[in-house]
Order: C-alpha cells, then structure tokens, then sequence
C-alpha cells in the first residue's frame, strides 16, 4: 500500500464531471451509489494521479483548487482553449470544471 492524497471534489453531475476530466486524461475507475437513486461517489485516474468526484452534498465545498503537475501543459492549453501563463517556477494554465472548481494545471520551469 503506497500512502497518498486524494483531493474530493464537489459535483452536481459526475457523468458530465467524468467527460470533462477525460479531456485531461482522466479514466473513470469506479463509481459508488449507496442506492441507484441516491448521489454518485465517483473515482478518475491519469497516471498515478487520483481524484474523487463526489455527488455528495457534505463531502466538498465548490470552488475547491487543484494544483496539478504535467509533462506538457501546452497540449492541455491546445485541449482547452486557454493561454499557458508564464509563472517563476512553471508555466501554466487556469481552468474550471463544469461545477466551479479551480484546476492549475502546470509543467515546472527549467531551472
């Protein structure tokens, strides 16, 4: 068992949620309902990278930020639209999932 954080993040719709964190790479692993009708708990994966995506009222607040490391930011900037910004240590993007939450997406600085 590897020790790890996995961030919770606030979702009105995980299937729209799950598509859309598909366009970063993400794969839908599984997904949780403790009855067909109640909230989705859902988990996505890129890589060793985890997040859960969470139908659950108290589980997350929206407006949640993520601050993620890629090896090439400019192919998520073409993906999405958005300018890479040039910061001290990455260049990196802004994005917001379809709830609000906040992504940074960046690719560290040649030092």
């Amino acid at each position: 068992m590897r020790e790890q954080v996995i961030p919770i993040l606030r979702v009105v719709d995980a299937a729209v949620s799950v598509a859309w964190y598909g366009r970063l790479g993400f794969v839908k692993q599984w997904e949780h309902r403790f009855e067909p009708h109640l909230p989705a708990f859902v988990e996505v994966a890129r890589g060793e990278v985890k997040l859960f995506l969470s139908e659950h009222t108290g589980d997350a607040t929206p407006d949640t930020l993520v601050y993620m490391w890629v090896a090439d930011v400019d192919e998520v900037a073409r993906e999405f639209g958005v300018v890479v910004e040039e910061q001290a240590w990455a260049r990196e993007v802004h994005l917001r999932d379809p709830d609000g939450n906040r992504l940074r997406v960046a690719t560290p600085s040649e030092v």
